[in-house]
């Protein structure tokens, strides 16, 4: 095969990053091997544990229990589907931020739910007023996020859980991307803040896994169980995930990953991103534009059309927030002198021009 995959010098609004090498390493390693089939692939199993143990550390979740999914769509819908076989009622739904993951969309859809929009306040955080006026009898599940995809906003978490379990609902937090970041800073976010009962992190974003690597964690073992299915034909004779056959990189990739990373390297991670995030906050209000200032290391800009437009035309990768502001996450591959590459190429008397031209 001639194609070669592309480099990330250029890309600037993916949630994925290239994997730290021992990470790479370890997914190469355990390519082969199938955690879905447990009893014949037993070393993957154990190291599956190990890395549900890391990811517990890393919520702050005692004993910790779930799986290494695919990726952030697969934990939603799996969490989704648990609240959904715990509700008594014919007519489920599920509260959600307009900040919410699309991943929902696709759970609500397979599962047949109804899935309720909430609004989110001037901040970008969910509107806890609209909250508890959209839940009633029939709600499964309440929804927070922890490192929202287009402002990496984090909800109010400790009262999205609250009004959940006062409703006899579930308490689901996606922080599929804020999940490495936000234990170095004093958000509350995690098990040992609120009583969350699932929550959704993805090494393979900021955690530096290799793809594909989600994370599906529960506070007790026996949610699990409503996902269960019986395998007669294999060696382990029942399953709780989505997918059947899954590899083993993305397990010993997330197990090398924090071995190498947790918590100086993740910290120090978090710290540089950040600092890139509010230099380049800093420098698109010095040259005029409107920023929504970075909470978390993604930076959201009212950049004109033909301004974006061009920035693309020179090979950047950047896309628009649901509001159409240019947005750059400021991932671990993300350097101060890519950051510098861009904005030299959005100051450029050319691309000047295209921001002027008419729409």
């Amino acid at each position: 095969m001639r194609a070669k995959p592309q480099s990330f010098d250029r890309v600037l609004s993916s949630m994925c990053t290239e994997p730290h090498p021992d990470a790479r390493e370890a997914a190469l390693q355990f390519l082969a091997t199938n955690p879905g089939d447990p009893g014949t692939y037993p070393t993957v199993a154990a190291l599956e544990d190990d890395a549900i143990t890391a990811l517990g550390e890393i919520t702050g979740l005692e004993e910790p229990a779930g799986y290494i999914a695919s990726g952030g769509t697969e934990a939603n819908i799996q969490a989704v589907r648990i609240a959904r076989e715990r509700v008594n009622t014919p007519t489920p739904n599920v509260v959600l931020p307009e900040s919410g993951h699309f991943s929902f969309r696709k759970a609500a859809d397979l599962l047949g739910i109804e899935l309720r929009i909430v609004p989110t306040d001037e901040n970008h955080r969910v509107d806890i007023d609209a909250v508890s006026e959209s839940i009633d009898e029939d709600t499964a599940l309440v929804v927070g996020v922890a490192g929202t995809t287009e402002y990496g906003r984090v909800d109010p978490i400790p009262e999205l859980a609250r009004i959940a379990h006062d409703a006899g609902a579930l308490c689901h937090v996606d922080a599929a991307w804020g999940g490495f970041v936000l234990p170095f800073t004093d958000y509350q976010w995690n098990f040992s803040h609120a009583r969350i009962d699932t929550m959704t992190i993805d090494p393979h974003k900021m955690g530096q896994a290799a793809v594909p690597a989600g994370g599906l964690l529960v506070r007790e073992a026996a949610l699990l169980d409503e996902l269960a299915v019986d395998t007669p034909y294999l060696e382990t004779t029942a399953q709780a995930t989505l997918t059947g056959t899954r590899s083993g990189a993305g397990v010993a990739s997330t197990v090398a990953a924090f071995e190498a990373l947790w918590p100086d390297g993740y910290a120090a991670q978090y710290e540089r991103s950040q600092a890139n995030a509010d230099w380049l906050a800093a420098t698109l209000e010095g040259l005029g534009y409107d920023v929504v200032e970075p909470t978390l290391p993604l930076v959201a800009a009212a950049v004109p059309t033909g301004t974006f437009d061009a920035l693309r035309s020179k090979g950047w990768r950047i896309s628009r927030t649901g509001n159409g502001e240019l947005r750059v996450v400021c991932m671990p591959h993300v350097t101060r002198s890519m950051l510098e590459s861009f904005v030299d190429d959005l100051a450029a008397p050319t691309v000047r021009e295209r921001s002027s031209a008419p729409l």
